[in-house]
């Protein structure tokens, strides 16, 4: 609890202690009218000064119809009438579920601070054999960073010294350490568990990870969505139609009884109308809404999702369609060794050969079979390298010749080679002229892809589409194993968004597509769909910029909880503008006909408000989702 909430619990206490004890006294001794009244001041100023103080301001300032003015002139009628316990516990019910709210907001804000505190304060440079802290923004590209166990990583970069575990969860909401050694590359807002780690950076700190996080975060919250919107409309008018209706109601019934010969009853009248103004408070309505979607928001980031804006929280609910891109979104991106076939040789012995006469290469296939390898290269038992563009290499291996490719290099040297039947990139070596067997290379399918499918249509994806520029065979292959229902292949960058505009027509009216994305080429595709996903562990900056959502840790699976959180945001601001409209407009019928009090009134105002608040908050609990 902040120090403001509790100073506002104080507040509430000592008001509420006083009010019971005034009444207590009262019941037992007589006090005089006057004195009641000073004594009854005391808690009403006690609870009710900034109210009152914030509807002065309204006044002076020309905005005259909001929540303070309402409550500040039905207490102040309600004294004037003569009912000061009736007055004060109007203010003293109206800041109780101002409380309710703020830890509301604290709470789900909360769920964002924890992302906030991924900013590093400082970077380790090692200078003369001693560490030296220098400011993140300060780090050039390319320099070698030292991060000990608790610190954060500062800035992206590769590991190049040092093995250690790191904790995640400020990005991705996964609780499970992450393993890191030479090589691999590491985003910044991670904490460093364990070993100390030598990182030499690849970007800006205005340009890495955690910086992007926090400009998303905080902008997050500026982008409004309908149901905001039409609230805020709303209010706009509808404040002042109930205050002027409240003063129809405390003057035209009496005027009208006067006519007929009738008392007046203005006391009754004026009464009704203060129980009308405080039942009519759209506070319930107007907190409720923002505070779920930012709710949403938080709940969402917690998951490592992060959401640009409400607008698009919203949005997805509403989404129908999904398309993805097939690398680095629904596989891995990372090419890796599945099999050797029709070897003439020791299947180890063939990785070799291929991965030393491919080692001069920086192909995504020369990596893998370094990787599949295992060992260091050495050099010296290679010579006479030679690529042949489109076809693969040859080399002289321990003074043997190497040569390893496609098909049409096996073709071009005249060399009888075996067609794999597998799916995926065949390397075909080739030892001194002889055929010597083939490599099988494919791009991973990530673990979760296939459950993401399933998940997504459980929640109520109409249909699922691959786009991919990978061959034909390739992409049915990944689309039949994954359950996606239709794919395409071989698409450049502008056949994409062709085929979201095609999909884009077919769709209803309040239907929605998605297109999910990790690269460069995805951007143009990401920005014209009705909601742009992104990975954002290792997608580009392009099409992280471009995505109205960014998943963390690159999970696929990540997409379908993000549609149920959205959906149940949808469903609490829905539920609570339909349960608080009602509520009010039952008892504003009552009121007016002075069958509901002023106590009635506080529920309407008060109870409704706390009700619907308790009700946002649920928004936060997405583990089960």
């Amino acid at each position: 609890m902040t120090k403001k909430q509790k100073k506002m619990l104080v507040r509430i206490i000592v008001s509420a202690l006083l009010i019971v004890a005034l009444k207590v006294v009262g019941s037992f001794v007589e006090i005089n009218r006057y004195l009641e009244f000073a004594l009854y001041m005391i808690p009403y100023f006690v609870i009710g000064y900034d109210i009152l103080r914030k509807a002065f301001l309204g006044i002076k300032n020309k905005q005259v119809f909001d929540e303070n003015f309402l409550m500040a002139v039905a207490t102040v009628g309600a004294i004037a009438l003569g009912d000061y316990i009736e007055g004060v516990a109007v203010m003293l019910f109206y800041q109780i579920g101002e409380l309710f709210q703020s830890y509301a907001v604290g709470k789900s804000r909360r769920n964002i601070s924890e992302l906030m505190d991924i900013r590093p304060d400082y970077a380790n440079i090692e200078v003369d054999g001693e560490l030296r802290q220098v400011d993140p923004d300060e780090v050039e590209i390319g320099t070698v960073i030292v991060v000990t166990p608790g610190e954060k990583v500062p800035i992206d970069g590769v590991v190049t010294e040092g093995e250690s575990s790191l904790n995640t969860s400020a990005l991705t909401g996964e609780s499970v350490p992450r393993e890191v050694k030479a090589g691999d590359e590491i985003i910044s807002g991670c904490i460093n568990l364990s070993g100390v780690i030598r990182i030499k950076t690849t970007k800006e700190f205005g340009e890495s990870t955690v910086s992007k996080i926090l400009d998303l975060v905080e902008n997050a919250t500026s982008k409004k969505s309908h149901s905001e919107n039409f609230i805020s409309k709303f209010a706009h008018y509808y404040t002042p139609a109930v205050c002027y209706s409240a003063l129809a109601l405390a003057i035209i019934p009496s005027i009208i009884n006067l006519i007929i010969g009738n008392q007046a009853g203005f006391g009754t009248w004026i009464y009704r109308a203060l129980t009308f103004l405080v039942i009519s408070c759209p506070c319930a309505v107007v907190i409720s809404v923002p505070l779920s979607f930012f709710a949403g928001i938080g709940g969402a980031s917690k998951a490592g999702v992060l959401v640009k804006g409400s607008n698009y929280l919203e949005t997805l609910s509403k989404t129908k369609y999904v398309l993805f891109d097939k690398t680095g979104t629904m596989t891995k991106g990372v090419f890796e060794v599945v099999g050797v076939h029709d070897n003439t040789i020791d299947k180890n012995h063939l990785i070799e050969l291929a991965a030393y006469a491919e080692s001069y290469s920086t192909h995504p296939i020369s990596k893998s079979l370094q990787a599949a390898y295992g060992k260091e290269i050495d050099k010296s038992r290679i010579s006479d390298v030679k690529e042949i563009s489109g076809h693969g290499v040859i080399a002289k291996v321990d003074g043997k010749e190497v040569a390893a490719g496609n098909g049409k290099l096996m073709d071009m040297l005249g060399i009888k080679y075996t067609e794999c039947e597998q799916v995926g990139t065949k390397v075909h070596i080739a030892l001194d002229g002889k055929y010597a067997g083939h490599i099988l290379i494919s791009d991973v399918i990530k673990s979760t892809s296939k459950q993401a499918i399933a998940e997504l249509k459980s929640a109520g994806v109409k249909k699922t589409v691959m786009l991919t520029g990978d061959a034909s065979d390739v992409a049915k292959q990944v689309a039949d194993e994954l359950g996606i229902d239709e794919v395409y292949s071989e698409l450049l960058p502008d056949d994409k968004v062709s085929k979201v505009e095609e999909y884009l027509s077919k769709k209803g009216e309040k239907e929605k597509l998605a297109f999910v994305g990790d690269g460069i080429n995805d951007a143009p595709v990401l920005s014209r769909a009705d909601i742009g996903i992104a990975m954002g562990a290792m997608g580009s900056d392009a099409a992280i910029e471009a995505a109205d959502i960014v998943l963390m840790d690159d999970d696929p699976l990540k997409i379908a909880k993000a549609i149920k959180i959205s959906k149940k945001c949808l469903g609490i601001v829905y539920e609570n503008i339909i349960f608080a409209l009602g509520v009010k407009l039952v008892c504003l019928i009552l009121g007016a006909l002075g069958i509901a009090n002023m106590w009635v009134a506080i529920f309407a105002d008060v109870g409704v408000m706390v009700i619907a608040v308790l009700n946002a908050i649920r928004v936060l609990m997405v583990k089960k989702l």
